[in-house]
């Protein structure tokens, strides 16, 4: 088994016995503002009127759900590949009375033809991916013409007294909060080690334009908390 299989199948099994749990936990270890990061996302992707909207690693299915209802006429897709998180989602969407489609799916082998969407979102999962260049390769490739990409996640943490603060809270008090609730400590001390080795924001940047995306910009949210890059295809 190649390293970057052994990686994939060690995150979807964390993340499927955190599933029951894991939207009470965001809400809960972010004070809510998790959720304004998202719709922030949700509103730059929506920026150019896309009709196919693909949300990769999808997780519960929750930006996936705003750029439904934000755009009713778009025919949206949350793809995952943790089965738990799809039957969440499924039941989200249902008692949202929304028509989101959810599939299993593998950020690094979409299941998805050539051109499939007109806007791809990730949020908080792309630091997940065993191969980050094959990810950003992958959007590229079902985008259509004029596309768009955006990129919602935390970046190493920042300098200086709040990436001091940010440090303690990510390495020890979530870790100890997160393991006693979702009873499983080993996935909350995954977060802080996984966000640590993450690239920096000019370094994604830099990605995705040799990815082929073009006027890549990101923007720093919450003192640098988390980082929102966009991308878009010629």
């Amino acid at each position: 088994m190649s390293d970057v299989e052994a990686k994939a199948r060690a995150v979807r099994a964390m993340f499927g016995e955190i599933a029951p749990r894991y939207d009470l936990l965001n809400r809960l270890l972010s004070a809510g503002v998790d959720q304004r990061w998202r719709r922030l996302a949700v509103r730059l992707a929506l920026e150019k009127d896309p009709r196919r909207v693909l949300d990769v690693a999808t997780g519960t299915g929750d930006v996936a759900l705003l750029l439904k209802r934000a755009r009713p006429a778009a025919g949206v897709v949350g793809g995952d590949f943790t089965p738990e998180m799809l039957e969440l989602a499924r039941a989200k969407a249902e008692r949202a009375g929304l028509e989101v489609r959810f599939v299993e799916a593998d950020a690094l082998a979409l299941p998805f033809a050539d051109g499939s969407f007109d806007a791809v979102t990730v949020a908080f999962g792309f630091r997940n991916f065993a191969d980050y260049e094959r990810g950003l390769a992958e959007f590229r490739r079902v985008l259509a013409p004029g596309g768009r990409a955006v990129i919602l996640e935390f970046p190493p943490p920042p300098r200086g007294l709040l990436g001091r603060v940010y440090r303690f809270y990510f390495g020890r008090v979530l870790p100890r909060i997160g393991g006693v609730i979702s009873g499983k400590p080993e996935a909350y001390r995954y977060l802080p080690s996984s966000v640590a080795s993450f690239p920096e924001p000019e370094r994604l940047a830099e990605m995705m334009r040799a990815a082929g995306f073009v006027d890549v910009r990101y923007r720093l949210l919450t003192g640098g908390i988390a980082a929102l890059h966009v991308g878009d295809v010629p």
